[in-house]
């Protein structure tokens, strides 16, 4: 167990440090773990989680092609055509990255938002900094209300089995959409106080023109067909996978078909490649450490740090999970920790659902406490950058701070009330 745990902290380390190369990282840590004889070469493939790539890579090809043909800016557009002043402005345009986070990656749902934010900020002269942190923050939390939100989101449903509505009820009881749902409703008073001061009315938005509604088509089939296949009793588990990539597919062929071979290079340049190596990496590295002992070990140490109390680890693995995602990046994290919270569960005699949702909820939000805890926060800092603004982590942490704790005070109520044994 020694070698497969010492590997271990060395891949986190070296991803840590390396980040640009982390999926060259992940995949080199794999390689170890079956040249070294942990993992056996047969169990490679078994590893890896087909279902999550495929709904990965078929998401991301029709988000781009919903970005691209302006349906989002339109929607943007006709939301600021009925706010009264800036204060409502914002606020509403945060609500509405979340929105679209629910359904879109979060940076691209920020490259959809930012522009706008900045645009109020320009005409209006008030402080554009603010207004994109307040837009990045929501557009992090939602992430973990349904099934294709995040990438967090699809490896809970791919490692546990939870189809689309299951974020929406499970087991009979309200699911993790609820909670975040209340964590953003009690966020909105946040955004006021923090806003109050700017009181200056909107100018009216030119509305910009949709150049294609087939995408907009495509975004609501998917739900519709990840919904229906909630239904389906025993279906294969690449179900959500297959059913992702092949209306990624369908659009993509139709793009082609349409404006030429260039359609095909765009998509395929907005496919994230390097999350998707990474997680293959991972699925291959946590196998490893799985059959070599390491999650038991580690899931064992939780139960003992908890003194066995169901609401102790409930309440370290939450604000935990917060805490390390503050810091690193939450993908691998909660890659890691899935197997180890199936293990906590079993030892504890429990449903794991409420330690999935607390984890879940927990490495989402715990992004948005410090600037580089979440991609969209990093990028929404690289957006004021080029236009000539600094952020400092206080002026981040101002909002990011009552915005995050806020949103996870209320999720971790809401989570624990409705699954607690």
């Amino acid at each position: 167990m020694i070698p497969a745990l010492t590997i271990f902290l060395l891949t986190y380390a070296l991803m840590l440090a390396l980040s640009k190369y982390r999926h060259i990282v992940a995949l080199a840590s794999a390689a170890l773990y079956v040249v070294l004889g942990i993992l056996p070469v047969g169990g490679i493939l078994s590893a890896i989680d087909f279902n999550v790539i495929l709904m990965l890579a078929g998401t991301m090809a029709i988000v781009s092609l919903f970005i691209e043909s302006n349906m989002p800016q339109r929607i943007a557009d006709v939301l600021l055509a009925r706010t009264k002043n800036v204060c409502r402005a914002v606020v509403a345009l945060s609500l509405f990255a979340g929105v679209i986070s629910a359904f879109v990656d979060n940076v691209a749902t920020l490259l959809i938002v930012a522009p706008v934010g900045l645009a109020i900020s320009k005409r209006l002269k008030i402080p554009p900094v603010p207004v994109l942190i307040a837009i990045s923050v929501s557009s992090n939390l939602q992430g973990a209300a349904t099934l294709v939100g995040d990438t967090t989101s699809i490896l809970l449903g791919g490692y546990a089995k939870l189809d689309f509505l299951d974020f929406f009820a499970t087991r009979g009881r309200p699911g993790i959409f609820w909670a975040v749902e209340l964590g953003a409703v009690a966020t909105i008073p946040v955004l006021y106080l923090i806003f109050r001061k700017y009181r200056d009315s909107v100018p009216k938005p030119e509305l910009t023109g949709v150049t294609d509604y087939f995408p907009s088509v495509l975004l609501v089939t998917l739900v519709a067909l990840l919904i229906c296949a909630s239904f389906i009793p025993g279906k294969p588990e690449i179900t959500n996978g297959l059913i992702c990539m092949a209306l990624g597919l369908i659009g993509t062929a139709r793009a082609v078909i349409k404006r030429g071979p260039a359609a095909l290079g765009r998509v395929l340049r907005e496919i994230d490649y390097v999350t998707l190596l990474l997680l293959a990496g991972l699925f291959v590295v946590i196998a490893g450490i799985t059959e070599a002992g390491v999650v038991g070990a580690i899931g064992d140490a939780f139960v003992r740090i908890s003194a066995g109390s169901v609401f102790g680890i409930y309440t370290l693995l939450v604000f935990g999970s917060v805490l390390f995602s503050a810091f690193i990046d939450n993908i691998p994290y909660v890659a890691t920790m899935l197997p180890v919270v199936t293990v906590i569960a079993g030892s504890l005699g429990v449903d794991p659902t409420l330690l999935y949702f607390g984890l879940l909820s927990g490495a989402t939000l715990g992004g948005n406490l410090t600037p580089i805890g979440a991609s969209a926060n990093i990028t929404a800092i690289g957006i004021l950058r080029r236009e000539g603004y600094s952020v400092r982590v206080r002026d981040f942490m101002k909002i990011g701070v009552p915005f995050t704790l806020t949103a996870v005070l209320v999720g971790y109520v809401f989570i624990w009330f409705t699954y607690h044994p």
